[in-house]
């Protein structure tokens, strides 16, 4: 029995598996014959035969192999088969003390992932007191899987006496890292850079608009409460809005205040957030002239 520096769980259930390695006893330069996972960083090199690449030797670290193996227990519904984690116990039980061919075939049947392993040739591996591995690392290997009640308490999904959720499938998450964020001025300051005013530049027509008599722009990543008002570059103001509903946009039909078309040319938007802060933008447009074909 060896010791391996990590663990292995099941997403799906939440379950620890077993878990095994292997080495290479001919490769005793490469770490190969100690019983320690402790791969070593060449790939190949030298020259011999087992199979070279360009002439030389295949090294592969020692050839530190790792094995995971799944609950087979549930899968085929029989307590002879692999369990989930018992510290190594069938896997020693069916190779060690009775290693037979049938015996074999049930510790592998329920081998579900194998990969070697290399050492970064910036790091050194420490030694087995200090846990071999010089930093964490985390691997996840998605495996699709069918939606179906399953128990790691007993081989009977039915029996609902110790189940959770009947035994259906039982996810748990946290939305913490996207969750509106409520109260945090910094935040929302953060945000006014996300305003604009689309399109912009502004040629004589945009998507936005509905027939050949309507002209629209949008303001854009807009929060609940704001006022937004439009000068031209002599300052005069040509409207005013004031928002208060949860859309995140506002139109602009590119009329005054008394109803009256723009002329084209250059626009200051101003939006003010109260409490917050205010965003200035400049805006371009061209307008068309009037269709009298819809007259």
């Amino acid at each position: 029995m060896g010791w391996f520096p990590g663990y292995a769980i099941d997403l799906g259930t939440g379950e620890r598996l077993n878990m095994a390695f292997g080495e290479d006893s001919w490769l005793g330069a490469e770490n190969g014959k100690d019983m320690l996972w402790n791969p070593s960083s060449n790939i190949y090199g030298g020259v011999g035969g087992g199979g070279g690449f360009g002439g030389s030797a295949i090294y592969a670290g020692g050839q530190h192999w790792i094995y995971v193996f799944k609950n087979s227990q549930y899968e085929e519904g029989s307590e002879n088969r692999m369990p989930a984690y018992d510290g190594g116990n069938y896997l020693w039980t069916n190779l060690e003390d009775n290693p037979s061919t049938t015996n074999v075939r049930r510790v592998f049947r329920a081998c579900t992932w194998v990969g070697s392993s290399l050492l970064n040739e910036d790091f050194e591996m420490l030694s087995p007191e200090d846990g071999l591995i010089p930093n964490d690392v985390r691997i996840r290997l998605r495996v699709a899987k069918a939606y179906e009640k399953y128990s790691s308490a007993t081989l009977d999904a039915e029996n609902y006496d110790v189940a959770e959720n009947y035994n259906n499938p039982l996810y748990r998450f946290s939305t913490s890292d996207v969750a509106t964020q409520t109260n945090e001025n910094p935040v929302l300051k953060s945000v006014l850079d996300e305003i604009s005013v689309v399109p912009n530049p502004y040629y004589a027509f945009s998507q936005y608009e509905t027939s050949k008599l309507d002209n629209r722009v949008k303001v854009t990543n807009l929060p609940e409460v704001c006022t937004v008002r439009i000068y031209n570059l002599q300052g005069t103001l040509v409207r005013s809005f004031f928002k208060a509903d949860p859309l995140t946009t506002l139109d602009w039909d590119l009329k005054n205040e008394r109803n009256v078309p723009i002329a084209g040319g250059v626009y200051i938007i101003h939006i003010d957030v109260p409490n917050v802060g205010e965003k200035t933008l400049k805006w371009f447009g061209i307008m068309r002239p009037t269709d009298l074909d819809n007259f």
